[in-house]
């Protein structure tokens, strides 16, 4: 399975340190990682992917795939700035989201509207807005989003 991580380019120690438990997480389970292949939460679940030998795909904004994090393995540019976004969670299976802005709202949005299970880990909640399901631990993020994929 491919796991779109989502979040902030400048996240909390916390959040990054989630983040690389993420990608560990995916990796041990044998998931594929894509993610918009930049700084902050993106780095880091390809940081602790990678060293558990997980592969990572980054989506990057510009038209320079070498601006992509060190830890992406495969980076795909795409010249299209943050309209990028709909492609990080397009190419996922499955969405986990990790703190964020407005950018990381935007992906859930898409995510949500193409029908990707979501799991949040400290990020966005919006009122009326169902399919976020909260979780508290990045093992419980992994495990969400495997049981909602297998469902479907």
């Amino acid at each position: 399975m491919r796991v779109s991580v989502i979040g902030g380019s400048a996240p909390s120690a916390a959040a990054t340190d989630r983040a690389e438990a993420v990608g560990r997480e995916l990796a041990d389970r044998g998931h594929e990682l894509v993610c918009g292949g930049l700084t902050g939460v993106m780095e880091a679940a390809c940081r602790g992917a990678r060293e558990r030998g997980g592969h990572t795909i980054g989506i990057v904004p510009g038209a320079d795939r070498t601006a992509a994090n060190p830890f992406v393995e495969t980076a795909i540019a795409t010249g299209m700035g943050n309209a990028r976004n709909v492609l990080v969670v397009l190419n996922g299976d499955a969405v986990i989201a990790l703190e964020g802005a407005t950018g990381t709202l935007s992906e859930l949005g898409h995510a949500l509207d193409l029908g990707r299970p979501v799991a949040g880990l400290d990020t966005h909640r919006v009122d009326g807005v169902e399919g976020i399901e909260p979780v508290e631990t990045p093992a419980a993020a992994v495990d969400h989003v495997e049981r909602a994929v297998e469902r479907d």
